[in-house]
């Protein structure tokens, strides 16, 4: 299989259906975002020896992938991510989320190798979706997609802690800043308003 085309040559890149569209478009940048990411998530399991955790990690990078390609089809034929796989990942995000200690505000992103690389997948998921933001004020696209991305860092956040907290690494608290995170305020109430 040949790898080069030579249509890059020239700053353009085929999506899916042979559409010509430059390298810096709002779509080829929000599923290249996702493709970064992908790959730095890919390096961060090369820290774990969990065996079930490298199974919901591979699943995670299938769906990321999935994510990509809805991006990538101007057509819109098929659609990969749906609420299902939003709601799946809520629910790895609550598991995650009772494992470490509470915290009331911001933490200094570290802690064990694993860890550490998985606050990494969190600021690039974020980077993803400012890129899938900036795509979809003038393109169609699922609005299952933009929510999908936007819970990823969210569930690299709570995994990184958890991670931290099965290797016995204390979070390091960020001590300039006030209460960000409010025990008394649950999902229900916002969702309730």
């Amino acid at each position: 299989m040949q790898i080069y085309t030579r249509v890059g040559d020239k700053g353009f890149t085929k999506v899916i259906g042979g559409e010509k569209l430059a390298k810096d478009s709002t779509r080829v940048t929000a599923y290249g975002e996702l493709d970064e990411l992908n790959s730095f998530l890919g390096f961060a399991m090369s820290f774990l020896d969990n065996d079930s955790l490298f199974d919901e990690l591979f699943t995670v990078q299938k769906l990321i992938f999935d994510c990509g390609s809805d991006l990538a089809d101007p057509s819109m034929k098929s659609q990969r991510i749906t609420q299902h796989e939003v709601e799946w990942l809520e629910s790895r995000i609550d598991d995650y989320s009772i494992i470490p200690d509470e915290v009331e505000s911001f933490i200094l992103p570290g802690g064990s190798p694993a860890g550490s690389a998985f606050h990494v997948c969190r600021t690039i998921a974020r980077r993803a979706e400012r890129a899938v933001v900036a795509f979809q004020w003038t393109n169609d696209m699922f609005p299952e997609d933009l929510k999908f991305v936007n819970r990823l860092s969210d569930y690299f956040y709570a995994l990184a802690r958890a991670i931290n907290k099965w290797d016995h690494q204390i979070d390091t608290l960020y001590d300039r800043g006030g209460k960000v995170f409010h025990k008394e305020i649950t999902k229900n109430d916002i969702f309730d308003n």
